[in-house]
């Protein structure tokens, strides 16, 4: 399957949520992300935030290349650059930031690679957009105002779309504020993913906690 910069795109708003997991054992990010992918999101923020993450990404990539191509493997907490090549080179098919930076901008756009880098303010989304950003990823989302900040910014730029991490929790009471006040996708970590899911290796458990909220963001949109 070709996962060129549209269709990606695409799949992310489709999907509504994104998962955002790192964990430092190739084998537990295979269950995990299979888990995820079997409930419906196989859109996945891969977080490079452990030694050697890349090397665990390009492995993890690899493997679902071939075992199931329905995964979409992005990468997450990228700042810099080189970075963001790496892991492009190693696969990815998103980019996704804390921050700002117009030179991961202009790597993703020379591959055709979707970046959706972190802002907190009106200006800053606007100048993402100048960079060729699709999608804005709000952060931290519940600190910079919450839903409350996604309409003030919507009411003058209407075209923005907008992806929030950090405050978006998979109930029906925060799905509801959330995509209500125009969000496109939500990033969500632990919340989602829980230390307890993991620790069981309840895997079906991660699946029927995707799929729930995967369900659940389809019925507050109206597509249920």
């Amino acid at each position: 399957m070709v996962k060129d910069r549209m269709a990606v795109l695409t799949a992310l708003m489709d999907q509504g949520v994104i998962p955002v997991f790192y964990h430092p054992d190739v084998e537990v990010c295979k269950a995990v992300i299979q888990a995820c992918a079997d409930g419906g999101a196989p859109c996945i923020e891969f977080t490079n935030r452990g030694d050697f993450a890349s090397h665990v990404f390009y492995e993890v990539t690899r493997y679902f290349a071939e075992a199931d191509p329905r995964v979409i493997m992005g990468v997450g907490s990228i700042v810099d650059a080189p970075t963001a090549g790496i892991y492009i080179a190693n696969g990815a098919k998103f980019v996704v930031g804390p921050i700002l930076n117009a030179d991961v901008a202009k790597v993703c756009n020379r591959r055709k690679i979707p970046y959706s880098p972190g802002c907190g303010s009106a200006s800053e989304i606007s100048y993402a957009e100048e960079l060729g950003c699709e999608i804005v990823k709000v952060f931290p989302g519940s600190s910079v105002g919450g839903p409350d900040f996604v309409k003030a910014v919507l009411g003058p730029m209407p075209w923005t779309r907008i992806m929030p991490t950090g405050g978006v929790d998979p109930d029906e009471a925060s799905v509801k504020k959330w995509f209500g006040a125009g969000i496109v996708a939500a990033g969500m970590g632990s919340k989602l993913i829980t230390q307890e899911l993991l620790d069981a290796k309840d895997y079906a458990g991660i699946t029927k906690k995707v799929r729930e909220t995967v369900d659940l963001i389809k019925k507050v949109r109206g597509k249920a």
